[in-house]
């Protein structure tokens, strides 16, 4: 019986099934049966194929990362043979053949420690340097070190598990012991920490990439730490940028446990360059206090705000409502700038839709720059950035419920600062109160982007709300897409030139000659603005949960030829499918004036295939509508869709709908996008119900 590695839980082994993928394995076995489904292992890259990359765990043991379990393209994968690299298996079939899964973490330090998993089963690492190739009686009883640990905290001729008198640093000192890996069983607290010396000049972290090899002294706030296999892992914000500060006492003891996340430091070490990344080896450390922390924490704040609040907001075209919210446009571009300067994780949300890609990708496009500017690791963006699309443009209970569980666990397991949660063209409504207010019981900072009509009480109940509707402007020819865009412009405008056409491209019709004009400048025609809409639009519906961040950015930004052409196509084959279906299948009445064209989405279309009710109900809509007051309406499972020549109340709609229907459950969920939900066993009733309520709005 042995301990957990991570949270020291007796185990059978090294490691407990809670925390079985956070550490990653070292294989060598012989055959596929001996691995273990759901582990992160590491591999060398045999080669590629069209369907995938082969990648070897051990000789003659070889899986297939199938093109699908990738996060971007194959075709935009660095990797050559022979490069190391880590993958989780996900199932082991009978014959043999062993099936990959993509790993988000691509280098030991992002893992919690490192074991070895042989058929006789799983040891440390060093364990096999100290006692063979067999695994020891004990293993299990101490720490691991990764293989990065020994390149990572610079301890390479000293392994954790050799005693004393086999080590060149000796327990005669116990300071040079316990900072470079030296083995009695003391805790923590028994080690000397070395604190910074007294003559040395602090240096600002964007200078290190010159000072490597050299030892140097930062100041700054520790904005994360991590305690790996090996060292202890700072990551460590001064004014200029963030870089990750190494410190060893034992193989998987907390260094400086004094150290905490929020303290300002003091620390002294050498630069170094470990797979082309900055890291500094910690030779002391100190937190500060009083006067000398009060100094550091005004340059900071200076430094903050002086670079996260732009100047202005120079709108990219001439735009009455984008104009009316220039300032709410300027502090959410605050915002986001201080959470990529804070290391603070930035979540993305906005609808499923075309509309809602545009605006997701517009800010994607914008900060991720500034996201590789400011931290040192190579694959920060993937951690610090992430788009979630909903479904729908209402940021409900189960969205905010996904989001603060991933947000406790990344606090838990990486020490994470909760997210800066930017809603776009969704949350402003009050059908997101409650979603919003689980953000805020945990001090998530809410940011709300919508061109659409918003509630006050959801204003109230945000860190900033841009909305051009509450600002007293007219947003009827706005788009979600075209605000998002310009909010991406206010954030890095050295994107600007990129966005140019994603304004044309969020509308479906009327769009305002001023962002036509400015696609066309940027080599946009009309046609070719319509089909980045249609693709997106598709792809849109497909994996809606998904952000398919390389692929939106191939479609809007970096086409490599024909790709948009190619998806619109299938766009423009589906759609034409459903309408001319949906068309002669439609029941037309009139109540009160107005004219109503209705259709039984259930029986007449492919519910479960492209397009979506609200695109399709949005499309005949357009197709079928009337001079006079005239209202599609369309009816799927136990929802009910509405489009209007003239604005609708739908709250109002369903609440008088409700009073003639009272046992239907009628009720409002998608103001914005027109939609009720009702009690599928009182269809009719409710289709009654919800007409003649129209038509009283009409009146």
């Amino acid at each position: 019986m042995g301990t957990c590695m991570i949270c020291g839980t007796e185990v059978e082994g090294r490691i407990c099934r809670t925390h079985e993928q956070d550490v990653v394995f070292e294989f060598t076995g012989n055959r596929a049966n001996q691995l273990t489904d759901g582990r992160f292992y590491r591999g060398t890259v045999d080669g590629y194929a069209d369907f995938g990359v082969f990648i070897d765990l051990a000789p003659g043991v070889t899986g297939l990362l199938h093109r699908s379990e990738l996060d971007r393209r194959l075709e935009s994968l660095t990797w050559e043979p022979g490069d190391e690299v880590f993958v989780q298996v996900k199932n082991v079939r009978d014959n043999g053949d062993i099936d990959l899964g993509w790993s988000i973490r691509q280098s030991d330090r992002e893992f919690r420690g490192t074991l070895v998993q042989s058929p006789d089963g799983d040891y440390e690492a060093e364990d096999a340097d100290a006692g063979g190739a067999e695994p020891p009686a004990d293993a299990g009883a101490e720490a691991d070190t990764d293989d990065d640990a020994s390149a990572d905290d610079g301890h390479e001729e000293t392994s954790a598990g050799s005693s004393s008198s086999e080590s060149s640093h000796d327990a005669a000192d116990t300071t040079d012991a316990s900072t470079n890996g030296g083995t009695d069983s003391a805790s923590p607290a028994d080690f000397e920490h070395p604190e910074p010396d007294a003559d040395r000049d602090r240096v600002a972290i964007e200078a290190l990439s010159d000072l490597v090899g050299e030892t140097v002294r930062i100041e700054g706030e520790v904005v994360g730490a991590r305690q790996t296999g090996g060292p202890t892992v700072f990551e460590l914000r001064d004014e200029t940028g963030v870089v990750d500060c190494a410190a060893f006492v034992e193989a998987g003891v907390r260094a400086y446990p004094e150290i905490e996340v929020g303290d300002v430091v003091r620390l002294d070490g050498e630069v170094e360059l470990r797979r082309n990344e900055l890291q500094v080896e910690t030779e002391g450390l100190v937190a500060l206090v009083d006067e000398e922390a009060e100094t550091v924490q005004r340059r900071l704040a200076d430094a903050l705000t002086a670079e996260a609040r732009p100047d202005a907001v120079m709108p990219l075209a001439p735009h009455d409502p984008v104009e009316a919210v220039a300032e709410q446009l300027q502090d959410a571009a605050e915002a986001i700038r201080r959470a990529v300067l804070e290391s603070r994780p930035i979540v993305v949300r906005h609808a499923a839709t075309a509309d809602g890609y545009v605006a997701g990708a517009a800010v994607e496009r914008a900060v991720l720059p500034l996201i590789r500017e400011e931290h040192a690791k190579s694959d920060a963006e993937y951690h610090y950035f992430t788009r979630r699309p909903l479904d729908e443009a209402v940021y409900g209970m189960d969205a905010a419920t996904n989001d603060v569980t991933r947000m406790l666990q990344d606090k838990d397991r990486h020490d994470e600062k909760f997210p800066l949660v930017l809603l776009v063209g969704t949350g402003s409504t009050a059908e997101s109160l409650d979603g919003l207010g689980l953000l805020d019981v945990y001090g998530a900072s809410r940011v709300v982007v919508d061109a659409a009509a918003a509630d006050e009480a959801v204003a109230a109940e945000t860190d900033v709300f841009v909305n051009p509707d509450l600002a007293g402007a007219d947003a009827s020819d706005l788009s979600t897409g075209a605000l998002g865009a310009n909010l991406a412009v206010a954030v890095n405008d050295d994107v600007r030139e990129d966005l140019a056409h994603l304004p044309a491209v969020s509308y479906w019709e009327d769009a305002p000659e001023a962002y036509l004009d400015l696609a066309g400048d940027a080599g946009y025609d009309a046609d070719r603005v319509r089909e980045l809409r249609e693709a997106v639009a598709l792809e849109a519906y497909y994996q809606s949960y998904e952000d398919k961040r390389e692929l939106i950015t191939d479609l809007l930004f970096e086409d490599p030829g024909g790709l948009a052409g190619h998806v619109s196509e299938q766009f423009r084959t589906k759609l034409a499918d459903e309408v001319e279906t949906a068309e002669e299948n439609m029941e037309t009445t009139e109540a009160g004036g107005v004219r109503f064209a209705v259709l039984d989405a259930d029986a007449f279309t492919h519910r479960f295939d492209f397009p979506p009710t609200g695109l399709l109900l949005d499309e005949l809509h357009r197709r079928n509508r009337d001079e006079g007051p005239f209202v599609t309406l369309g009816l799927a499972m136990d929802e009910l869709y509405l489009r209007s020549t003239s604005a609708l109340d739908v709250r109002s709609v369903a609440e008088t709908a409700a009073e003639t229907a009272p046992e239907a459950g009628i009720t409002a969920v998608g103001v914005r996008e027109g939609r009720i939900e009702f009690l599928s066993g009182a269809r009719e009733q409710v289709k009654d119900a919800v007409v003649a309520a129209v038509a009283e709005q009409f009146d």
